[in-house]
């Protein structure tokens, strides 16, 4: 079973905006318009905020700490005020210690906008996305920064579209099965090291690190880089997490699901995962065994368990007293079609 310290669990406490910048600019077509600005500036939240209250003078409830964001909103407000108004504005906004400011909408910036955000050093972009589009992609960008993460040894396969992690002792044969896969048309998200990141309620995201992504290790063969190897379409970057299948060696002590009946499932970061503890002997196909895993589970997905519909038929027949063929065994006389 999975176990899981402290030290491997993280969460980022902060970023700079120079780092939102640099990661975000060209995919958001983000446009700086004071480089000379403090990009060291932290930000401490996921969240956006629209300063409309605050620039009307309402700053009690402010949540200044996080990113914020003027859309058509704020910008037209600013526009039919006096210039002494929108300094005075603009003014008690750059008052407080906020970490960056976005215009959307290809706003352009004021003058007075320009010149405090410059005088206050605070980092001033702007974008072409509406505000919708802009306050989505950024918080979705800045919720996986602030997500908390956990690493986990394992091989982490992408089966019919379906995330596998395989877990077990080291020298278990977890990279072998991962190759394997891959050989047969899967695709390999990461070996050895991988991340896992919570994303909302219930949702974990695997990837690996940038040092070991689609590389992997077979032991007495060495490193291989799966992408040159295969291609392209042997890899992906990241994926979901849906089952962890943990692979051990057969013990007649270990109790083995035989029905499928319970649905066994690991927490890991509060999320439920369902679990497969599949022993191995020899001349036992984990591969394919594997992909039956990936099929079996999208076709409960979809609705249809297999096991719960033999228990369905068993109790039928069981409650049926009468007794309709004595063969038992309905086939054809002469294999006719």
């Amino acid at each position: 079973m999975i176990e899981i310290n402290e030290k491997s669990i993280s969460r980022k406490e902060s970023i700079t905006v120079g780092f939102l910048y640099s990661n975000a600019r060209d995919r958001f077509k983000l446009k700086s318009y004071n480089d000379s600005a403090d990009f060291e500036r932290k930000i401490y939240d996921q969240n956006l905020h629209r300063p409309g209250l605050a620039l009307a003078g309402f700053v009690d409830l402010f949540s200044y700490s996080r990113v914020q964001v003027f859309g058509n909103t704020e910008m037209r407000y600013l526009a039919q005020l006096t210039a002494e108004k929108q300094y005075e504005c603009l003014k008690r906004i750059f008052s407080f210690n906020i970490p960056c400011i976005i215009l959307t909408n290809d706003n352009e910036p004021f003058e007075i906008l320009t010149s405090l955000a410059a005088e206050s050093k605070v980092p001033l972009f702007g974008s072409p996305f509406s505000t919708t589009k802009l306050v989505y992609l950024i918080s979705d960008f800045l919720e996986d920064q602030f997500a908390t993460r956990v690493s986990l040894h394992g091989s982490f396969v992408d089966v019919y579209g379906v995330g596998i992690l395989f877990i077990g002792k080291s020298g278990i044969g977890k990279s072998e099965v991962a190759l394997d896969l891959i050989e047969r048309g899967h695709r390999l998200v990461a070996d050895d090291v991988i991340i896992l990141t919570k994303k909302g309620q219930g949702i974990l995201m695997g990837t690996g690190t940038s040092l070991n992504k689609h590389f992997i290790e077979i032991r007495g063969l060495g490193i291989l880089d799966v992408e040159r190897v295969f291609g392209i379409r042997a890899i992906r970057y990241q994926k979901r997490l849906e089952i962890i299948v943990e692979l051990e060696l057969w013990n007649d002590k270990s109790e083995y699901t035989r029905t499928g009946l319970e649905d066994m499932t690991v927490s890991i970061l509060d999320v439920e995962v369902p679990y497969v503890k599949l022993p191995i002997l020899a001349g036992k196909n984990i591969t394919v065994i594997s992909e039956v895993i990936s099929l079996n589970y999208l076709l409960k997905h979809y609705g249809y368990d297999a096991a719960k519909v033999f228990q369905s038929r068993l109790a039928e027949r069981l409650n049926n007293k009468k007794i309709e063929d004595n063969r038992g065994i309905d086939y054809f006389e002469h294999d006719y079609e």
